[in-house]
């Protein structure tokens, strides 16, 4: 089979949960960079995903127990690094964040504690907007945090590096607030492409 044929694996609503599935462990982080999203962010790339996208960009984050688990010490890390005036948001990523609800939320609960809506959060989910409303109240929370969330699997039939933050033409940058408020998929006001 053509490579570009190939598929992500699709769950059934809340087949895959986070209180099964993470390890609480984070790939990596970068702090102060400027391709995670809008502005000078500091983006958290957690460990585990189960969509299996053929050409995902970070492959060896897909297993729960790569890289290191998540800890105070990190999450102190990245509350000072957000709180310089030029950062603009945190960004999380994998892996999958919506399999990894403990970590995202612990520090999401944090940042809207210390910053308010000061500083944005933004996320990568294989998941579509469709899906993540028939999903589990972890997930659904974590949402609710959230302020811009790129969705849906990478698709390598639809691969563009031309796109805005994503990878290929399915994926969309969807205003959350503004999406929840009107129950309906309301797509980012800055998009160009």
């Amino acid at each position: 089979m053509d490579k570009t044929q190939q598929l992500p694996k699709n769950p059934a609503p809340q087949e895959w949960l986070a209180q099964d599935l993470s390890q609480n462990y984070v790939a990596s982080y970068k702090p102060f960079n400027f391709v995670d999203g809008e502005g000078v962010r500091c983006s958290l790339y957690v460990s585990g995903c189960k969509f299996s996208c053929p050409g995902c960009y970070n492959k060896i984050a897909q297993n729960f127990h790569y890289g290191q688990p998540y800890t105070k010490e990190l999450e102190d890390e990245i509350i000072q690094d957000l709180s310089h005036s030029y950062v603009q948001g945190l960004t999380l990523l994998g892996g999958e964040p919506f399999l990894n609800t403990t970590v995202c939320l612990q520090l999401s609960k944090r940042i809207r504690a210390e910053f308010g809506h000061d500083k944005d959060i933004w996320s990568w989910t294989g998941y579509t907007w469709d899906e993540l409303m028939q999903e589990s109240a972890d997930k659904l929370e974590l949402l609710s945090y959230l302020d811009i969330l790129v969705d849906g699997r990478f698709l390598l039939a639809q691969k563009d590096l031309t796109l805005q933050f994503r990878g290929s033409a399915n994926q969309r940058i969807i205003n959350v607030p503004a999406s929840l408020a009107q129950k309906q998929v309301v797509l980012w006001d800055k998009l160009i492409k």
